[in-house]
């Protein structure tokens, strides 16, 4: 009785790893370490992102800059059943860019383009994003130029379904930065999970 018990554990088992976990973050080394990290948003089931728009400030002159203040995801499903929005937190500054999308397939990885800190500077952490599409297009949106993109997120098979935003709050007489790093979660089997685009 009790070795019946302990295969039909070890089959369990081996059933969930064959299985796996399909939903993994992907990020970037270069983003910026102020504000708190918000909600995760998720693409519904069966759905992957296609496309993104960005939030973005413009150039304040004298002013004081934010750039890059939230991202928002456009999921479709596989069989191209209507289109769903997604985001995490975002920073109060900018208007919203219109949609960006892949010609084919999903958006896989990206890499992000953040200033370093300024000293008495103006800080802008965050400016822009590039994309990878599972077809190999590249998509980068329409951020400031501020900073350089660091190096590519891992990147998934299939595509990316969630997103989580780290966002430094409004500051008063201080110097705000928004937007200053980005997580997506990537639904795929673990076995297809790359170290590069």
């Amino acid at each position: 009785m009790m070795f019946q018990a302990v295969s039909s554990l070890l089959l369990l088992s081996l059933f969930s790893v064959g299985q796996g976990n399909p939903k993994y973050d992907i990020s970037v080394s270069n983003g910026g370490e102020l504000g708190e990290w918000g909600p995760v948003e998720m693409c519904p089931d069966g759905s992957h992102a296609r496309g993104f728009s960005l939030k973005v400030e413009k150039f304040q002159l004298f002013g004081d800059d934010t750039s890059l203040s939230g991202i928002q995801l456009h999921c479709v499903s596989s069989n191209n059943n209507g289109e769903y929005s997604i985001q995490s937190t975002e920073g109060a500054w900018g208007s919203w860019t219109s949609p960006v999308w892949c010609p084919n397939g999903n958006l896989i990885a990206f890499r992000l383009r953040v200033s370093p800190p300024q000293g008495d500077g103006d800080d802008t952490a965050a400016n822009n994003i590039i994309f990878m599409c599972s077809d190999k297009t590249i998509l980068e949106g329409s951020g400031q130029s501020w900073g350089t993109y660091g190096g590519w997120s891992q990147s998934c098979k299939i595509g990316i379904c969630g997103i989580r935003t780290r966002v430094e709050e409004y500051q008063g007489k201080g110097d705000d930065t928004a937007l200053n790093d980005v997580k997506f979660t990537c639904c795929k089997n673990p076995s297809f999970f790359s170290t590069s685009p």
